[in-house]
């Protein structure tokens, strides 16, 4: 897939970043958790959605509460539409339980 044919999918993937790492098109997207036991929840209920899927993305727990999910397809050193319904379906998951609240301006 083109950098411009992905772009054309981004809208359907809100939260989600393009990048080109050394030529290879990849999704990612980051989230800030509770603590890093929840960040292992978290991959837990991502993994479930990737096993049905049959794709599985590249999963990374940094620090103790930033978890960050990179999709490709590295069959085809690149994306293809899989990598975006991946995508949609993580964001379809109920994760706020596990995800630091943003701090609210009184």
């Amino acid at each position: 897939m083109t950098e411009e044919a992905a772009s054309e999918f981004m809208s359907k993937v809100p939260g989600w970043k393009l990048e080109n790492e050394g030529g290879t098109l990849k999704l990612n997207r980051s989230w800030k958790v509770k603590s890093f036991t929840k960040g292992l929840d978290f991959f837990q209920a991502v993994a479930e959605v990737a096993e049905a899927e049959g794709h599985h993305p590249d999963l990374h727990l940094v620090g103790w509460n930033n978890v960050k999910i990179d999709i490709w397809t590295h069959a085809v050193g690149g994306l293809t539409e899989n990598d975006f319904i991946l995508a949609a379906k993580i964001n379809m998951l109920d994760l706020q339980h596990l995800l630091r609240r943003k701090a609210t301006v009184v």
